[in-house]
């Protein structure tokens, strides 16, 4: 109950306050015993299982920022979690699409040069053709 009273004093969200009492129930489940009397062994062997069963980088990161809410909120046992460090998660690069044809897989468009029509000075605004007009660098203007 003092677990759920955290939470809501936090203001976490409904599916993290479900997520966090479902890792620590799991976790008492394979402990087999009441989970603050588990000791930093019991903690990394719970890590070693999960890591040994397949579970994916983002859910152990899951299961260990529950349990750090465990011990180190509600039972204010922050040194029981000092081993359990958060998985590093690989990066994916984005897929991107290659045009077929080189004329149309130019890597920059050109650009088109003319005299500004705001003033009569010597300044000129350079102009893309289509969509890519807002990446126009900044161009300096003569006083």
């Amino acid at each position: 109950m003092r677990m759920i009273d955290d939470m809501r004093m936090r203001q976490l969200a409904p599916k993290t306050q479900v997520n966090y009492l479902r890792i620590v129930r799991e976790f008492t489940r394979l402990l087999g015993r009441s989970p603050d009397t588990a000791t930093v062994e019991d903690l990394r062997s719970y890590q070693l299982h999960l890591v040994d069963r397949g579970t994916s980088p983002i859910s152990l990161n899951a299961v260990i920022s529950g349990l750090k809410f465990f011990f180190e909120i509600t039972l204010h046992e922050p040194g029981r979690m000092a081993r359990m460090q958060p998985v590093r998660v690989p990066r994916t690069l984005p897929v991107v699409l290659v045009a077929a044809t080189p004329r149309i897989a130019r890597t920059r468009p050109r650009t088109v040069s003319k005299p500004c029509p705001c003033s009569s000075g010597p300044s000129f605004v350079s102009t893309l053709p289509g969509p890519l007009a807002p990446e126009i660098s900044p161009i300096p203007i003569a006083a």
